[in-house]
């Protein structure tokens, strides 16, 4: 029982400190950046078509899924073209790129920056010749059905301006109403909970700022062990801020969200109305990826702990296929399996190769926007991030084999 304690306070604090508060200041400026441009970033990015690709996996490349997702809603408009969702969600580094670059840095530098690389190429290349996507399109939807018109620009779009195709893989699909993207408002009024929750946001913000502090001195003295403790001294500090900053995580994405707002997983904001409303959003998104990071550390250590499973040595053994099924898990929609295969690789159980795979076909919180709108967008956006992530994980580990613990500090 002391073994099964020690874990979850560890992990508890750890995620926190080691993640989290660097999270939250990541998210933040994110998002001051959008207060401060009230929205003139995103009208740029739908003036510049040309550059769609480019910018969209400069915007997925951002950690975290808020760049990848302000992109959604721009090809549902019409504004940007389908090479460009795709170099957007090829790059797009997720939530848990904060768990990459915090615990294996240089890990990061290298796997999101080939991710880049292969987004920008491989989006111009589907807007310049298709690779096959009409086909795709064609076969998706003798599948199952779909409201959207099959990645033609169709007349009579409504509101919707026409998008001139600048090659075959520049069509995109016409919407009538994309009502219910932007979620943003308490669902529940009472005024001594939301007194509660805001009061708990700002003790929240204490906590990441102190933590902050703590993690920053953490990698400056080489990532040492830190002991469990409670005092002023450094370890108590640690302890004591990282606990309670996940506790407060759990209580604003469980509870708080309903009556402060900022709730809606996988949104992202043209603008902030202040200053307040700015620092309550990325409080509110920072605490989700808490609850997934900690969620992904209980997960495997407790797995570790209860199979005695050498996951280091499963994956050397299957060899080429890790990259495989890093490239495949990033199939799923959402944060949270990227997580734990972050987790894994900090652990030194995951192959480079796969992370390196996963980090390209992974689309995050992204693609929940574009399912919710047009399913078969998303199904062949899904595939055509894949293929690069296949061919680039594969290779790596042919060519510099598997490369376990590659950056990862301590």
């Amino acid at each position: 029982m002391s073994e099964l304690l020690d874990i979850f306070l560890a992990s508890v604090r750890d995620g926190f400190v080691q993640v989290s508060a660097f999270v939250a200041v990541t998210v933040l400026l994110f998002s001051y950046v959008q207060y401060k441009t009230d929205g003139r970033l995103i009208r740029r990015l739908e003036e510049n078509r040309r550059a769609g690709p480019l910018v969209g996996a400069l915007m997925g490349l951002t950690p975290g899924c808020g760049g990848a997702i302000v992109m959604m809603p721009l090809y549902v408009r019409g504004s940007v073209s389908f090479g460009t969702v795709v170099a957007t969600l090829i790059a797009t580094a997720g939530d848990s790129a904060f768990v990459i670059l915090a615990l294996a840095p240089e890990a990061a530098l290298y796997a999101y920056g080939i991710a880049f690389v292969s987004a920008v190429v491989f989006g111009y290349a589907v807007d310049t010749f298709g690779l096959g996507v009409d086909r795709i399109d064609r076969a998706v939807a003798s599948l199952r059905p779909s409201v959207t018109d099959g990645g033609v620009p169709v007349a009579g779009a409504g509101r919707r301006e026409h998008f001139a195709a600048a090659g075959v893989g520049s069509q995109v699909h016409h919407y009538e109403d994309e009502a219910g993207c932007e979620v943003d408002a308490p669902t529940r009024n009472n005024p001594l909970m939301r007194r509660l929750s805001l009061g708990a946001l700002a003790l929240w913000w204490v906590a990441a700022a102190v933590a902050l502090v703590a993690g920053t001195l953490y990698l400056l003295r080489g990532a040492p062990d830190v002991p469990l403790a409670l005092g002023l001294d450094y370890a108590g500090v640690f302890t004591v801020f990282g606990i309670t900053g996940t506790a407060l995580s759990f209580y604003l994405y469980f509870v708080g969200r309903r009556y402060v707002g900022h709730g809606h997983v996988g949104q992202a904001r043209d603008t902030f109305a202040n200053v307040r409303e700015t620092l309550t959003h990325a409080g509110m998104e920072t605490s989700f990826v808490t609850v997934w990071v900690i969620t992904a550390y209980l997960l495997y250590e407790y797995t570790m702990l209860f199979s005695g499973l050498d996951l280091a040595a499963v994956a050397a053994a299957v060899g080429v296929l890790a990259p495989v099924a890093g490239a495949a898990l990033g199939l799923i929609p959402g944060c949270g399996p990227q997580i734990v295969l972050a987790t894994a690789y900090a652990e030194g159980a995951i192959p480079f190769s796969a992370l390196t795979a996963n980090a390209i076909s992974q689309d995050g919180d992204a693609l929940f926007p574009l399912i919710a709108i047009d399913k078969k967008a998303a199904v062949i956006a899904s595939i055509y991030t894949t293929v690069p992530a296949l061919v680039v994980g594969v290779g790596m580990h042919l060519l510099f084999g598997p490369m376990f613990g590659f950056g990862v500090l301590g």
